[in-house]
């Protein structure tokens, strides 16, 4: 079975060739099929933005190990007790790369994020097949195309993401980031009905974008003070909601200063394991009465994002897709950032 994985850690974007973090086409085993367990036929797994950061080890975890998690496909085989669902050989399906346990402390107490026997073992989603527990998988509507619906993971995250912050109709929103989920972002605001919603993003294309989807205004941080162009834009008084979907360490220390007073801040990105970013917590906490959060996976999410799924625009999402066999290439182009997100197609079925 052909699987994309990570066979030299390094940067992606190193100039010199020895020193460039390699990923390849391998050939690894079936996975065994558990009672309980459903095998797909991969159609489309998308590349996720922490994926070259799994090459890059920013996050100082062990490789070598497969890579890819936001999936749809076809289901080829079920375990002879998959049948809590419902689902059938033939369906086409999307779904969850975690599998919660359901019986620990935190899946009992409303908080699936923190599950002590999580398992993401089921992985690698960039293969032509994958085998997840029942509890992970969500059949299509049929008004959803097979390369769409890898995007069901992360339209989740923008689901979750609405949970974080609690929003009101009428709040001023700024998101920092325009990658996939500062646009999905942008338009689950947009829906929810943010005012003075601002996307701060360096990239032309997707600040127009952004604007397309519905945003009021764009800042170019290369070009302006972000700080500043947030405040004239807001009056003098911060966003009432402020999230960073960047994960740079550049772009964050400044975000509490754009807060309004009693605002949410929400970190919803990724960031280097080691870095720490000071906070005067007289001025942010304790006068100006934020809450600062951030964010991790997508618990209870995922039948609503397949409900408010045919809502979102996604056709630039997918327009770029290559063949499981030019991984290279296809993550040469997903660090090149001429597009939004890039497609692995891993069976053929359109």
């Amino acid at each position: 079975m052909k699987s994309i994985s990570v066979v030299k850690v390094g940067s992606l974007r190193d100039p010199d060739e020895s020193k460039r973090g390699q990923v390849k086409v391998a050939d690894i085993p079936m996975q065994p099929l558990g009672p309980e367990d459903v095998r797909i036929k991969v159609a489309y797994c998308a590349i996720c933005g922490s994926d070259p950061h799994l090459v890059e080890n920013i996050f100082g975890w062990e490789v070598p190990f497969g890579l890819g998690h936001e999936v749809s496909g076809v289901i080829a085989e079920l375990g002879p007790k998959a049948t809590k669902k419902g689902l059938k050989v033939g369906d086409r399906v999307a779904g969850n790369f975690l599998h919660f346990c359901g019986t620990c402390y935190y899946c009992q107490n409303g908080q699936q994020q923190f599950c002590e026997h999580a398992n993401e073992s089921n992985n690698p989603g960039m293969s032509e097949y994958v085998v997840w527990h029942e509890s992970q998988v969500y059949k299509m509507p049929d008004n959803v195309s097979l390369k769409e619906a890898c995007l069901l993971e992360p339209v989740s995250v923008a689901v979750r993401l609405m949970d974080k912050i609690e929003m009101k109709i009428g709040q001023r929103v700024i998101i920092v980031g325009g990658g996939p989920i500062g646009l999905l972002a942008t338009q689950a605001v947009h829906m929810m009905g943010a005012t003075s919603l601002t996307l701060v993003e360096p990239i032309a294309e997707r600040r127009a974008l952004a604007m397309k989807y519905g945003a009021d205004h764009t800042i170019n941080p290369l070009e302006v003070n972000v700080k500043k162009a947030a405040m004239e834009l807001t009056g003098g008084r911060g966003y009432d909601v402020v999230i960073d979907c960047s994960g740079s360490t550049k772009a964050v220390y400044d975000l509490p200063y754009i807060t309004a007073f009693g605002g949410k801040l929400v970190y919803a990105a990724m960031y280097p394991n080691d870095y720490e970013m000071p906070l005067n917590l007289y001025r942010f906490i304790y006068a100006n009465e934020l809450t600062i959060t951030g964010m991790y996976v997508s618990p209870y999410a995922f039948p609503r994002a397949w409900q408010v799924f045919p809502r979102f625009k996604l056709e630039e999402f997918t327009s770029a897709v290559f063949p499981i066999d030019q991984a290279e290439e296809a993550f040469k182009a997903q660090v090149s950032g001429k597009h939004i997100k890039i497609l692995i197609e891993c069976n053929k079925f359109e």
